[in-house]
């Protein structure tokens, strides 16, 4: 797929520290729009934590982060998600006594054109928005094969299906720049293959930017336009697959004989 030479996120010098103990150094990284790139390295490389800032969970120690030319480091998580950046998570956070269907309703209401003045007085402009979202959300869910179980509550669905709602739940916010944590973790091969697929596809069809951070070397390598790679809170390396999977320091600090 072709990219943009745009910047869409500039990550300049940035660092965390959690008392004594510095989680990320000096990390800079840069994403152009409509790219997807990979971000790997061992557990505890720190991969969670730059997500963590990307999203603003934590604000930086040091360094700037900038999405689609403005400074959002130090933003509130859901400031930074207007801005146009959203997330999966590691360990799947879903409203899990709620239906799959008002999973992904709660992303779009965020950008709902009915008030809560018409809301509360239950005016006929309420009723069209939510009936506008409610198709949305139902659009959404046929795209990842879950509109069977849109009105099962989430947390009776597999765990497979919950990583799927979650990536639709993030993809209903209209994002710039799509954040995946892990998405694969659980799967198995088949699903991983399916879910290599789904990515793809949503980046092309979707024109999204997508940040991977995953585990599963035949999922980075098969989708990715370049990776980054974290050991022990540095950046050791970034290039194309190809660079990366003979790259010796990411071979002795990760890949191993897997490469």
């Amino acid at each position: 797929m072709a990219t943009s030479t745009a910047v869409l996120l500039d990550v300049q010098s940035a660092s965390r520290s959690f008392g004594g103990l510095k989680a990320l150094s000096e990390v800079s990284l840069h994403i152009n729009k409509g790219e997807l790139i990979g971000l790997i390295g061992p557990n505890g490389a720190g991969k969670t934590t730059l997500f963590n800032l990307l999203t603003g969970v934590y604000p930086p120690s040091t360094g700037k982060i900038i999405l689609a030319g403005e400074s959002v480091g130090g933003m509130k998580p859901y400031k930074i998600n207007h801005k146009g950046a959203a997330r999966t998570f590691q360990n799947i956070r879903l409203f899990t006594a709620m239906t799959v269907l008002d999973n992904v309703k709660i992303a779009f209401h965020q950008h709902a054109r009915h008030s809560m003045f018409t809301s509360m007085l239950r005016l006929p402009k309420h009723f069209k928005g939510e009936g506008d979202i409610t198709q949305k959300a139902l659009d959404i869910l046929k795209i990842f094969n879950l509109v069977d179980h849109a009105y099962e509550l989430a947390g009776n669905m597999s765990y497979g299906n919950q990583r799927r709602l979650e990536i639709a739940r993030a993809l209903a916010a209209g994002p710039k720049l799509l954040l995946l944590d892990e998405p694969a973790a659980g799967m198995n091969p088949n699903e991983t293959r399916d879910l290599m697929n789904l990515i793809a596809w949503i980046r092309k069809e979707f024109d999204l930017t997508i940040l991977l951070i995953e585990h599963d070397m035949s999922l980075v390598m098969g989708v990715c336009d370049r990776i980054y790679v974290l050991d022990r809170g540095m950046l050791i390396a970034d290039g194309t697959p190809a660079e990366i999977r003979s790259n010796s320091k990411v071979i002795e600090a990760y890949l191993g004989q897997e490469a």
